[in-house]
């Protein structure tokens, strides 16, 4: 499978901020971007255009949405469909990232309804699980994980799961604060959400790429897609500079 590097920009830049990023990524890498990953561009939704439009032609990269809301259309004042995304040139989209969770109070149960209904509309889903420092102490990773993972997974059945969904493994406690899990705390979470694949996607769960994401940087990314079942990564605030972006999707496991 490719390794997936991700770029989630959250809650920042304007459209010709995100346009000109994406552009110089582009140039960066250039032909050098190995065969053997992609680079996924998530914006706001306003810069969505913009980045698509920076991303034409340009092989291995992808355009990806933050959110989206799961109905075709409605009285959802505020909210983005996925037809709205895939008409921006979106392929694919986050749910349950743990500011959606932690912060907008999403539930399980909400967040399966956005990876359920993205996959119906032909997104490729990444869903994000992860547990709390509070969490983590009182020994609950596994049930956190469970919960997350088999609540949104449980009974799917749609085909080629391995190239339409993601998982990406996100500590909260890791995320934007300096702090990274460690090597072995890592390898220990990627291997139990491994194993629950398998058992809860009989068919394509080991072929399900694992993302990482909490705090990761050009100085580390190295170390980190050297980790079993590490596929790939979700950045975060170092994924917003055009070179430390490209020093990431260049990482060679160590």
């Amino acid at each position: 499978m490719k390794l997936c590097m991700a770029a989630n920009w959250k809650m920042h830049k304007t459209q010709s901020q995100a346009g000109e990023t994406a552009a110089e990524l582009v140039r960066i890498l250039g032909s050098n971007l190995p065969q053997d990953r992609e680079v996924v561009l998530i914006p706001p939704f306003t810069a969505l255009h913009a980045v698509s439009q920076a991303l034409t032609s340009a092989p291995g990269f992808v355009l990806g949405a933050q959110n989206f809301y799961p109905a075709d259309q409605g009285a959802f004042t505020g909210e983005i469909g996925p037809d709205m995304l895939l008409d921006h040139g979106c392929s694919l989209a986050l749910a349950g990232h743990s500011e959606r969770r932690h912060v907008l109070g999403e539930d399980n149960e909400f967040v399966a309804q956005k990876v359920r209904f993205g996959l119906d509309k032909g997104l490729r889903m990444i869903l994000c699980i992860g547990e709390t420092l509070q969490q983590r102490d009182s020994g609950q990773l596994e049930t956190v994980l469970h919960d997350q993972l088999s609540t949104a997974l449980s009974g799917l059945q749609l085909s080629n799961l391995e190239s339409r969904l993601l998982i990406a493994y996100e500590p909260v406690w890791a995320i934007g604060t300096g702090k990274v899990a460690q090597p072995e705390d890592i390898a220990q979470a990627h291997a139990y959400v491994r194993k629950e694949l398998t058992t809860l996607l009989p068919q394509s769960g080991q072929s399900v790429p694992i993302l990482y994401g909490g705090s990761v940087k050009p100085d580390n990314i190295a170390q980190i897609i050297g980790i079993d079942n590490v596929n790939g990564v979700l950045v975060g605030g170092a994924g917003l500079e055009a070179e430390s972006m490209a020093q990431i999707a260049m990482g060679t496991a160590q």
